[in-house]
């Protein structure tokens, strides 16, 4: 995930026919056992399927509802998997023995009100309720010291320790 993160902030290295933006989001494959979470696989996703049209209404829709401004327009946040990036991920997984923990995303510009932004927001929350997965926030607002965080279904009252 921090590697993932570092490449995207820096604006090198990108993968093969990755989005060329300074914004990382990811799945995470894993296990769980006697109540402990493994992750032992992380993805990044290399497109955002935000701006298709099947997408663009519903989160243009979801970012003026719930997003908070930020230097960058409501237009150009938000993150939608592409469902066939999403498949191949989920096959991989099964061939794997794995199954999908989580997702992870990127924070990278501080707002006046959280100057951190190592926790999940008011959207985020929206986004990942009833998903009954983990959501991981890396917050590279200091790339230099990058925090990590996870919380189930993004809701910050259920945060899990991570080890």
């Amino acid at each position: 995930m921090l590697a993932h993160c570092q490449r995207k902030l820096s604006g090198e290295n990108y993968l093969p026919a990755e989005d060329h933006d300074h914004k990382a989001f990811g799945l995470l494959g894993g296990r769980i056992t006697n109540e402990v979470i493994e992750v032992i696989n992380c993805q990044p996703l290399l497109h955002n399927a935000r701006q298709s049209d099947i997408h663009k209404d519903y989160m243009d829709r979801m970012m003026a509802a719930h997003a908070l401004p930020s230097i960058t327009p409501f237009t150009e946040r938000g993150w939608v998997a592409s469902p066939d990036e999403l498949t191949r991920v989920l096959q991989s997984y099964r061939k794997l023995n794995l199954i999908l923990i989580g997702t992870y995303h990127m924070h990278r510009v501080p707002w006046e009100q959280d100057q951190v932004r190592d926790k999940p927001t008011a959207l985020d929350t929206i986004l990942g309720g009833s998903s009954r997965l983990m959501m991981f926030i890396v917050s590279m607002v200091n790339p230099a010291n990058p925090i990590l965080r996870a919380f189930y279904e993004g809701d910050t009252n259920r945060e899990f320790p991570i080890h």
